[in-house]
């Protein structure tokens, strides 16, 4: 009797109060995504005018792909409320894009130890590996369509 009735009566409230959550928290990303996007190109002015290059431009790659990482989160986002769920494979990618985003900031000011580079390259193939797995065993998917779709790309 008590699971029909958080069945019937709490498990609404709880998606309404989830899809109110990560409307706000979408419509902060689009706020900062935004805000980042014109701030970028408010700063191109200043790259003009700066004798240097380098430093410049580590700013404004580490900008870039500060906002890369925003819109692979918004995109997760969407596709909660398309699909009720969270898919992985875009909470990886932004994973992938913030790793990517520390070595070249911490390679760009030379920063960064040998076993550093070790650490964060099996990091990414890591979160490569596990990006690949969650595309091959998609729940989105139904099982047969995936080991079709599999047997396709091995001939």
């Amino acid at each position: 009797m008590s699971n029909f009735f958080c069945r019937e009566r709490l498990l609404p409230y709880f998606f309404n109060i989830t899809n109110a959550v990560f409307g706000v928290i979408l419509l902060f990303l689009t706020l900062g995504i935004a805000i980042g996007a014109g701030k970028l190109f408010l700063g191109l002015g200043t790259l003009l005018m700066s004798g240097t290059v380098t430093g410049s431009y580590q700013a404004l790659i580490a900008d870039v792909l500060s906002l890369f990482i925003l819109i692979e989160l918004s995109r997760s986002l969407v596709e909660y409320f398309e699909l009720k769920r969270l898919r992985l494979v875009f909470i990886i990618d932004a994973a992938i894009v913030f790793v990517i985003r520390e070595v070249m900031i911490k390679l760009f000011q030379d920063k960064m130890a040998s076993l550093d580079i070790y650490a964060f390259s099996v990091l990414i193939i890591a979160l490569g590996l596990i990006r690949t797995a969650s595309v091959v065993v998609s729940p989105s998917m139904p099982p047969t369509k995936r080991s079709a779709s599999s047997g396709k790309e091995k001939e």
